[in-house]
């Protein structure tokens, strides 16, 4: 884990000058997937691992930027905002992150160093984290660092974040991710409409643990996969809507609706909207699960969502079902499911508090076991979103 004094020093060394420092979190979502960019609902919490960001300002607009975890230092020229002749060239590479994010906020130069926590290409959003700690980097040193509070409207800069992903990076996320690392809060669940952003806040009880089960196999949305259910998800609403006028998004359809297009769009397009819009349904009940203690219930559901994603999304893998299997079977555990964009990465498990590190350990050995992987284990606390350290 990150030592942000250490982080410090280092930065003093690369740079000769004293920084000050940030972060941002990144993400579990506890159901309610692939329906943030379907104007849906989500229930993400904030993990307590963060991507930080040691920042200093400079008087010209170039951007000096070194990561520990790529082992590599860029300077590059802060683009306009939206200049489309960059944001139509992405790398591919971590930098279009920092890139797109300066130039969508339009701010100066400055020389960052950044390290991370967050596992990449796990599931857990370091992407995000990563646009939103370098984002609210920028916004304080472009105030001078005098700012009373936040310095930045943080839906805004979540906002702009998102923005950012789709012009410079060319993945089209919805807004989760973003609004999750900028609002979290210390031992809740974000109950988030991403149509008007809209947020209720559900503490999670001390009852239960989240679980966060790394298969330690690397997603591989962001090169394809990930625009392609969103593109299957637009056809579905197009003819939807020549149906329904009052569906401008799949949050708006009924299963029944769905089942009267039926014969006007492939498979693969009904089993993709059947799944976004049974997700949000899915999450409403959640919601209500985890308000009345239900932990069965909200169990069951996480198990519903799982083999949606595994067989209408299809954006599960042998690993997850496995690691999903395995959590679901074990004393103690109410329910598990993959989260993240799928393809690899993380499955979640909510377990009994009082069983929750036995149950870690189980996972751990049984997964090994079966596939030869040693998987990352770990109980996962609600924390908060992106802010300075002191």
């Amino acid at each position: 884990m990150t030592d942000p004094a250490d982080l410090v020093r280092d930065f003093k060394a690369r740079f000769g000058r004293t920084p000050r420092c940030y972060r941002a979190p990144g993400r579990v979502n506890l159901i309610g997937e692939h329906t943030d960019y379907n104007d849906g609902f989500v229930m993400p919490i904030a993990v307590d691992r963060f991507t930080w960001v040691a920042a200093a300002p400079r008087h010209d607009r170039t951007l000096v930027v070194h990561s520990r975890e790529y082992g590599e230092t860029v300077a590059m020229p802060v683009a306009e905002p939206l200049n489309q002749s960059l944001a139509e060239m992405p790398s591919g590479r971590w930098t279009d992150y920092v890139r797109g994010v300066a130039s969508v906020l339009g701010t100066s130069g400055a020389d960052l160093l950044i390290a991370s926590d967050v596992p990449i290409g796990a599931g857990l959003s370091s992407s995000a984290a990563l646009e939103i700690a370098a984002g609210y980097a920028l916004l304080d040193l472009a105030s001078g660092g005098n700012s009373a509070g936040s310095p930045a409207d943080l839906t805004a800069l979540a906002l702009a974040c998102q923005r950012a992903e789709h012009a410079y990076v060319g993945a089209r996320c919805g807004v989760m991710d973003q609004m999750i690392a900028c609002h979290a809060r210390t031992g809740h669940a974000m109950m988030l409409d991403t149509r008007s952003l809209a947020c209720r806040w559900l503490p999670l009880p001390e009852a239960v643990r989240v679980i966060v089960c790394n298969t330690m196999v690397k997603h591989q949305h962001a090169a394809g996969e990930y625009n392609a259910r969103r593109a299957d998800c637009e056809a579905g609403v197009r003819v939807l809507g020549a149906h329904f006028p009052a569906v401008r998004a799949l949050r708006d359809a009924t299963p029944e609706q769905l089942a009267a297009v039926a014969a006007s769009v492939p498979d693969r397009v009904f089993r993709r909207c059947r799944h976004v819009i049974a997700e949000n349904t899915r999450v409403e009940l959640a919601a209500g699960a985890l308000v009345d203690c239900d932990f069965t219930r909200f169990g069951e559901l996480m198990g519903q969502s799982h083999a949606s994603l595994r067989d209408d999304y299809e954006v599960s893998c042998g690993e997850l079902d496995a690691m999903v299997r395995i959590a679901a079977a074990i004393d103690g555990i109410h329910g598990a499911r993959m989260t993240g964009g799928g393809f690899g990465g993380c499955a979640i498990a909510l377990a009994a508090a009082d069983a929750a590190a036995a149950a870690a350990d189980r996972i751990a050995r049984d997964y090994e076991r079966e596939t030869g992987v040693c998987p990352d284990v770990w109980i996962c606390a609600a924390g908060p979103g992106v802010g300075i350290w002191n």
